[in-house]
This record gives C-alpha cells, sequence and structure tokens, in this order.
C-alpha cells in the first residue's frame, strides 16, 4: 500500500513498529529510523545510488536488521502542491520499493533538506561533515514530522 494520507498509512500499521524515513535524492538516499513508539526519528546513514537493485537490496538489509514496519518516503513536491520531476522520481521509488510488502508512506519533504543544513550549522558542524550526513539528517526531519502527525494514535 502507497498513500500521502497519515489515518491510511496508521490504520496498516494497528500495532506501531519501527518506521525508516528515506529522502531520495539523485546521487544518494538519506535514510533515518524512529523507535517504535514513534517519539523521536534519528539519522541513520546515506546510501550512495548506484543501480536501483543494489540500493534496493541496502535498503532491504537494514529493513530486515531493524525489523521495520513502514517506510516514510520524502516527497518533493513544488511549492505550489504540484508534482516536480523529482516527486515523480520519488513516487517511482515508492512503486519499486512496494515489494518489501511493507506500507508506504509518502510525504511532503518541501524545505527538508534546507532545514537540515540550518540545523548542522547551528551544531556548528563542519562543512565537510554536513555534505556526509546532510541527506540522513532531512530523513530524519521527514520522518520527525510523520510520525509528530502520526503520534495520535493509540498503541
Amino acid at each position: 500500500m502507497i498513500t500521502t494520507r497519515a489515518p491510511e498509512f496508521r490504520e496498516a500499521l494497528p500495532q506501531g513498529g519501527v518506521l525508516m524515513g528515506l529522502d531520495p535524492g539523485t546521487k544518494t538516499i538519506g535514510l533515518a529510523l524512529c523507535d517504535a513508539g514513534w517519539r523521536f526519528a534519528s539519522p541513520a546513514h546515506t546510501v550512495i545510488r548506484r543501480k536501483f537493485r543494489d540500493d534496493k537490496a541496502e535498503i532491504a538489509a537494514l529493513v530486515a536488521a531493524r525489523s521495520v514496519a513502514g517506510l516514510v518516503i520524502g516527497l518533493p513536491l513544488n511549492m505550489d502542491g504540484s508534482d516536480s520531476p523529482r516527486a515523480q522520481a520519488a513516487r517511482a521509488m515508492a512503486r519499486n520499493l512496494a515489494d518489501l510488502a511493507l506500507p508506504i508512506l509518502m510525504w511532503d519533504e518541501r524545505w527538508s533538506t534546507k532545514a537540515a543544513e540550518r540545523a548542522m550549522i547551528d551544531q556548528d558542524m563542519s562543512r565537510a561533515r554536513r555534505a556526509e550526513r546532510i541527506d540522513a539528517h532531512a530523513a530524519a526531519l521527514i520522518l520527525q514530522a510523520a510520525i509528530d502527525n502520526l503520534a495520535g494514535a493509540v498503541f
């Protein structure tokens, strides 16, 4: 199931569980994980994009290792809410990950990378370190926004 509706996603996960956030880019995919109670999201790591088959295998390995119950994929919409070419690519990624048999929530991620960069600058992180971690931090912001929205659920 792939949806943009948080209530529909929440219904697919009646017991909660660890969620993985993904910030898909053209060169990398930022990954983040949250706790099973959906309280906090943390950056995991960044996948350097290769062939999608290899990227998917790396994501699937982390899904299995962490017993991930669902995916939250950043959806980079245009400022007017319309699909951008990157949004279409994110939707394609969701379709390609659907055979992992996990519910997938497409989450509006406008400004997530800018917000992550600003937070990292505020932490006085070096430019080189920011470049390494920016996508995973953006994935954590995307995931945190989604779980904040889902937090009203009782498990």
